[in-house]
């Protein structure tokens, strides 16, 4: 197993800082490239904004600030990566740019460094296959905000080897993130249960059902907020570029007449990208979303709950049958730390069989 001194770090946006900031706070160096000076500037200021909030809240020592900062260098020369014993390529979801960014790294990289993708639905394996090093490269799929989300998709491709796995774990819980092991496939495992969520949602709206009843359906089952706030929080140009990855972009429509269209699609041609553009399938006034008044009762709100969460459960389900996920404790805590999915209803697959022996016991009585 790899030992881990010196991480770089590719792209110095939202993602890469937020990597650059977990791994300078575990005390590892760390590395960032960026194509330019001032970006590569204004991602440093961002996780310095970062550490000192830390600061203020007494969740972090002056010193270790200081610390955690002097660990953070910043190049536009991938020669600078050299020394790194683990890179990340956290480039924006376009698989052409990865493959190219990723030779880069590869060519400049000591031989026994692991390399490693940061993305939500693109071939981990595919992607391996842009670099002389298969055996020793790996996907790593981050939560935004990458500093407060606790679950890592580990992604074994093809070719990752046992050792690069360890070395992959060993790095997450070093980083205190709570690290899950799924085989490469398309959306890998947390990003189909959400697009499913979000699907289900779209669909029962174009079928007349208001969508302030749905958010506050999910809210009254458990979750920390509703699938349209929460696609308004990540992205929507996001959402629909995982969605079409899996040929399963949110859509709605008749569902008498078959006929469907992308809704994500048409918001990000409207430029409505959600909370980033200040308005998605909200409006957003302060960093907050307004939002009509639920109008259905507790029992309507019950009901079309557990209406909602059914795609999400069939999900994952099918990942366990197709061992996406080979074990059904982190197919639970997956959908937990990735999803926000209800903590005290034990996961989807605890949930499932809990409302079928509830079922059982209501027709044996």
């Amino acid at each position: 197993m790899t030992s881990l001194q010196t991480i770089g770090v590719i792209g110095a946006g939202t993602m890469g800082t937020g990597i650059a900031q977990v791994c300078a706070l575990a005390g590892l160096a760390v590395v960032t490239i960026d194509v330019d000076a001032p970006r590569i500037a204004r991602g440093r200021e961002a996780i310095a904004r970062a550490v000192e909030r830390l600061l203020k809240k007494g969740a972090l020592p002056a010193a270790e600030r200081d610390a955690a900062l002097g660990r953070v260098s910043g190049s536009t020369d991938y020669r600078a990566l050299a020394a790194c014993d683990f890179v990340i390529e956290a480039a924006t979801e376009d698989e052409a740019l990865k493959r190219e960014i990723l030779g880069r790294i590869d060519a400049v990289a000591k031989d026994d460094a692991i390399l490693a993708t940061n993305t939500s639905s693109i071939s981990v394996t595919q992607l391996g296959a842009a670099t002389r090093r298969p055996a020793r490269f790996v996907g790593l799929h981050f939560f935004n905000p990458a500093q407060r989300m606790q679950l890592l998709e580990i992604i074994c491709a093809e070719k990752t080897s046992d050792p690069t796995l360890a070395t992959s774990v060993a790095f997450a819980r070093r980083i205190k993130k709570i690290p899950i092991i799924v085989n490469d496939g398309p959306g890998f495992y947390v990003s189909r249960q959400l697009i499913a969520l979000m699907s289900g949602s779209i669909f029962l709206t174009a079928d007349g059902v208001d969508g302030a009843d749905i958010e506050a359906a999910m809210v009254d089952f458990g979750m920390p907020m509703g699938p349209m706030e929460l696609m308004d929080m990540v992205g929507l140009d996001i959402c629909n570029k995982v969605g079409e990855e899996l040929d399963l972009a949110p859509k709605g429509g008749s569902k008498s007449d078959g006929k469907t269209d992308n809704v994500l699609a048409t918001l990000v041609k409207q430029g409505k990208l959600g909370k980033k553009t200040g308005e998605g399938f909200y409006v957003w006034v302060d960093g907050k979303p307004k939002r009509d008044e639920a109008q259905y009762d507790d029992a309507e709100l019950e009901r079309l709950g557990r209406e909602l969460v059914k795609p999400l459960l069939d999900e994952a389900e099918r990942a366990l049958a197709d061992q996406v996920v080979e074990d059904a404790d982190h197919v639970d805590a997956g959908v937990i730390f990735g999803t926000g999915f209800a903590p005290f209803r034990g996961g989807p697959l605890h949930y499932r069989k809990s409302e079928r022996g509830a079922e059982a016991d209501k027709a044996a009585a």
